[in-house]
């Protein structure tokens, strides 16, 4: 939907108001790069990769106690 102005101070209101919404945008892709990059990280995969491995060996122990 196109919008009429029918001065310059809308105008400017308007390009403020998407400079800033721009901004916003940048700050949450950044926010989401360094959350991703932190995710994927080295040590972090391997500290839950080794994490899931021993709450599987456990779960397996257990299993093993109750069904002999």
């Amino acid at each position: 939907m196109k919008r009429i102005y029918t001065s310059f101070e809308e105008i400017d209101k308007d390009l403020k108001v998407l400079k800033l919404q721009k901004e916003i945008h940048k700050e949450e892709i950044k926010l989401n790069y360094n959350g991703l990059k932190d995710d994927l990280g080295f040590l972090n995969v391997i500290g839950k990769t080794t994490g899931y491995i021993v709450k599987r060996a456990l779960a397996l122990k257990v299993m093993r106690k109750i069904f002999g």
